[in-house]
């Protein structure tokens, strides 16, 4: 058993040393990195920043009203493209496309010169343009239906680029040269994202769940080994509560609570990515939106569709909600209005249509944030109400309250993912949330005591792998004898305390029975 056990130590110090070996530098890019993505987001394209780059809709030039047939489960949006008008196509099925407001007719795709004209147009500016199949900006799936992009380069003072849908000619992303550069240090190797392995989705996933399933390995064995080392009662002969000497000694005292934020956040990036699909995602299904949308019913006519552009409006898009179509028009601002207005009672009347034969237990009208519902890190419409249905997954669903668009669905796994991820590794507390001080102080301490763990974890390992084998060094078989026993001592330091801990224990025993020894020895003689 006492083999067993020593085996066992000495496994868990060389486990320790070579994944930590392996895994140090990801530990600093990671934490570090971290810290610039708390600043500086992956590029993109917000809601505010789309309707703001639209021009006002042009009503006179509205002549053509998409068919019954392309409004039925299609998401439909009128914008303008240019000088004409045009509705923006999505299928149940996700395909993209566009059709003239003016006649009907498909549009053409957009090629290189439109793209060039569009941005002038709207931006007064567009040095040049080419054709972007992916780059790292546009390397997510999400940007798979609108290939080929148009990028556009203003050479405005900020670097700005834009990139246009193919198939639509919709502005889909926009990056600038800061972002460009501070995302290089932050998401692109926070997330292991360079564009050969993000292009390939499955090896992308099965290569952070290996390399940050290498790095809770790792940070299991440090704590595991750092809480065995720590004599908080009986220090070592040293005085000391650890037995490490200079930058080993830091390692294992920072170690024993930066490991434990450094195990917090790789297991809870690991958990990021899904593993063996354990959570349910927040997008509801088709199934789910066409049974809220309910049965198709007449598309608005041309009148009705004017009626519903309000001066100002820039987006019109077409909303069903249990069999009856709403539109929603949007301003350069943000602002909406819904015709024909909708009450709640319409959206609990569609209920049933999401989880058919599941009770809705309750409707809660949302005013402000909430720990599953909050604008921490992005925006976040208010009010809206959450559908609670007690079928299996307890599942809960997000619904404008002003327009009745299903924004999300969380079930049970859902909301159990919102605390291992969100609370754990972006700390998305309910004292944190929304107080961005607080929130920036308590992140930057935590990430600070791990790189002070990770950076010492460094350089021990850079020392040791620049160590050579002591009979490969020259010199006198003196000095060959020396670096034997300083490489044997450097192997052994981890059980060294432990056979300290042991020689103690036999040398306070020796002493006690001497003096019970000297004490037998003394009656004696007196008697």
């Amino acid at each position: 058993m006492r083999a067993l056990l020593k085996a066992g130590k000495r496994w868990l110090v060389l486990g320790h040393r070579w994944l930590g070996i392996g895994t140090a530098l990801f530990f600093l890019a990671w934490l570090l990195s971290g810290l610039v993505m708390m600043y500086v987001p992956f590029p993109g394209l917000t809601e505010a920043e789309r309707l703001a780059a639209l021009p006002p809709l042009a009503l006179a030039q509205v002549a053509a009203p998409p068919g019954a047939d392309l409004v039925a489960g299609a998401r439909i949006e009128l914008e303008m493209q240019g000088d004409e008008p045009v509705y923006r196509l999505v299928s149940p099925e996700g395909r993209h496309r566009a059709l003239s407001a003016r006649t009907g007719a498909p549009m053409p795709a957009l090629d290189q010169a439109a793209a060039l004209a569009l941005a002038r147009a709207r931006f007064g500016a567009g040095a040049w343009v080419d054709t972007v199949a992916r780059d790292q900006w546009s390397v997510a799936g999400r940007y798979d239906p609108h290939r080929p992009l148009r990028r556009v380069g203003l050479g405005d003072a900020a670097g700005t680029e834009l990139y246009f849908s193919g198939p639509t000619g919709a502005l889909v992303l926009e990056t600038t040269r800061r972002a460009r550069a501070w995302n290089w240090l932050g998401a692109v190797p926070h997330w292991l994202y360079p564009t050969p392995l993000r292009a390939r989705p499955g090896l992308w996933r099965d290569v952070v769940l290996w390399v940050s399933g290498i790095g809770i390995a790792g940070a299991v064995s440090g704590l595991s080994l750092g809480i065995w080392r720590l004599r908080l009662r009986r220090p070592y002969r040293s005085g000391s509560v650890t037995p490490y000497r200079g930058l080993a000694r830091w390692h294992h005292l920072f170690g024993l609570v930066g490991g434990v934020a450094i195990l917090t956040f790789v297991t809870s990036g690991w958990l990021s990515v899904n593993p063996n699909q354990w959570f349910s995602g927040p997008s509801p299904t088709t199934a789910m939106r066409a049974g809220f949308a309910g049965a198709s019913s007449p598309a608005p006519d041309l009148p009705a569709i004017r009626a519903a552009i309000p001066p100002g409006t820039v987006s019109l898009r077409w909303l069903a909600l249990g069999g009856r179509t709403r539109l929603v028009a949007t301003d350069a601002a943000g602002r909406r209005s819904v015709t024909p207005a909708l009450g709640p009672d319409e959206i609990r009347a569609a209920a049933p249509g999401l989880i058919p034969g599941a009770r809705l237990a309750r409707i809660e009208r949302l005013t402000r944030d909430d720990v599953y519902w909050y604008s921490h890190h992005d925006s976040r419409v208010l009010p809206v109400l959450r559908l609670v249905f007690d079928d299996p997954a307890a599942t809960w669903f997000h619904v404008d309250a002003m327009t009745g668009e299903l924004l999300d669905r969380l079930d049970r796994s859902g909301r159990v993912q919102r605390w291992l991820f969100a609370a754990l590794h972006r700390l998305d507390l309910p004292l944190l949330i929304g107080h961005r001080p607080a929130w920036d102080l308590a992140l930057w301490s935590l990430t600070s005591l791990a790189l002070v763990v990770a950076l010492t974890g460094a350089v021990l390992g850079w020392r040791r792998l620049r160590r050579r084998p002591a009979g490969t060094r020259r010199g006198s078989g003196r000095a060959r004898q020396a670096d034997l026993v300083a490489g044997r001592r450097e192997a052994d330091d981890a059980l060294r305390g432990g056979h300290r801990e042991v020689l103690e224990r036999l040398e306070g025993a020796s002493q006690i029975l001497g003096r019970r020894r000297l004490a037998r020895a003394r009656g004696e003689k007196q008697l």
